[in-house]
């Protein structure tokens, strides 16, 4: 009986990263980008009504609220720094304007 072998996992066990086309990858960091300016400028809304009703209810909810969207884009900004190049780290000029376009 011959062992069949899953072809993304080598004898070690560990887990082989697939070649991804440029494009691809440029979209995903792009794509990163757009959702990570997205949360901050939801977290800044949420920041701003932070203990601005009279009801601690809703006060805490929107705690809650802003707690949430300042987790979401730590997540965001990890996996965007686990897919930029090496060599560059800052925001390529296209999508500062795209940014800037959008109003965001």
């Amino acid at each position: 009986m011959v062992a069949m072998r899953h072809p993304m996992v080598d004898v070690t066990g560990t887990m082989e990263k697939p070649e991804q086309p440029d494009d691809y990858a440029r979209g995903r960091r792009d794509g990163l980008r757009l959702a990570l300016s997205i949360l901050e400028a939801e977290e800044a809304k949420w920041a701003a009504l932070l203990g601005e009703s009279r009801s601690w209810r809703t006060n805490a909810t929107r705690a809650i609220r802003h707690k949430a969207y300042q987790v979401a884009r730590t997540r965001v900004q990890t996996a965007l720094n686990r897919l930029l190049p090496k060599d560059s780290a800052s925001l390529p000029v296209e999508i500062a304007t795209m940014i800037d376009q959008a109003g965001l």
